[in-house]
């Protein structure tokens, strides 16, 4: 890549944050990053990504679709990649097929973590 994009992940857990910064720096692009709801928020405040990957749960359980909500609200066109293990734990599986999810789950793509980085580029590079 030749211009790079800025990627916001915002995950509580710096395991995940820190193996994906590399991959995502290695395949070109800028990354920042967020632990919690008000730090994204300052980081979108401060310079706008061109994509947020974040996760479902952190420190409250509905963080994660509020938060999505709350940037979508202001950033319509702002692409948000949510990242859960939910499905793993639970069993309860989230996606954004019908018109019904997508009005409530206002992530572009949902995908089950441990995610495979391949899968994740593929999704950037079809919403950048």
């Amino acid at each position: 890549m030749t211009d790079a994009k800025t990627i916001l992940i915002v995950d509580d857990d710096p395991d995940f944050r820190l193996p994906l910064r590399l991959q995502l720096e290695a395949a070109g692009y800028t990354v920042v990053e967020a632990c919690d709801r008000d730090e994204a928020h300052a980081t979108i405040a401060a310079q706008r990504p061109a994509a947020v990957i974040q996760d479902l749960m952190m420190d409250q359980p509905d963080t994660g679709f509020t938060l999505c909500y709350e940037m979508k609200r202001h950033h319509p066109d702002l692409p948000i990649i949510m990242v859960t293990g939910v499905a793993s734990e639970t069993g309860i599986e989230f996606e954004t097929v019908t018109e019904e999810e997508r009005s409530w789950i206002k992530a572009d793509v949902i995908l089950a973590k441990p995610i495979r980085f391949e899968q994740l580029k593929r999704e950037l590079d079809r919403l950048l």
